[in-house]
């Protein structure tokens, strides 16, 4: 896989996580992730496991908060799986794997793999958002702070 692939791989599996906290796979998540960023030691996945849980506890304790803990959470479990994929590549198969038990565990539809190509030309932008959550700052910081 090119490094674009699993860093979006990493993405898929930090939002399949986080996005499986409330729902009926958690349990699944919560294994699954242990054990494949705990590679095989059982004190690591252990500490993975209650890193998963202070995670759902953040989340669920969220209230008004809840998008901006979810965007925290995501990020900070999509780093973790970046850095595994760029450990062990060949985590990335178990990696797919467990992000489509996940999502069909929760009900997840997807449209499967999307390619997308995009352009801009002068003065346009594009935002373009496959699923999941997106941020968008265009212009410079001096710009928006005009505004």
């Amino acid at each position: 896989m090119a490094a674009e692939e699993l860093l979006a791989l990493a993405s898929a599996g930090g939002a399949a996580l986080v996005g499986a906290v409330a729902q009926d796979a958690w349990g699944l998540a919560k294994t699954g992730f242990a054990r494949l960023l705990g590679r095989g030691d059982q004190a690591r996945e252990d500490a993975v496991t209650q890193q998963l849980e202070r995670t759902r506890g953040a989340m669920e304790a969220a209230g008004a908060d809840g998008d901006r803990m979810r965007v925290q959470h995501e990020a900070l479990w999509t780093g973790r799986l970046e850095d595994l994929l760029i450990e062990r590549p060949a985590a990335a198969g178990e990696l797919e794997t467990l992000v489509r038990q996940v999502a069909a565990s929760a009900g997840v539809r997807s449209a499967g793999h999307v390619v997308q190509h995009v352009t801009a030309s002068g003065n346009a932008r594009q935002a373009v958002l496959g699923h999941g959550s997106q941020v968008n700052t265009f212009g410079t910081a001096q710009a928006r702070a005009d505004d």
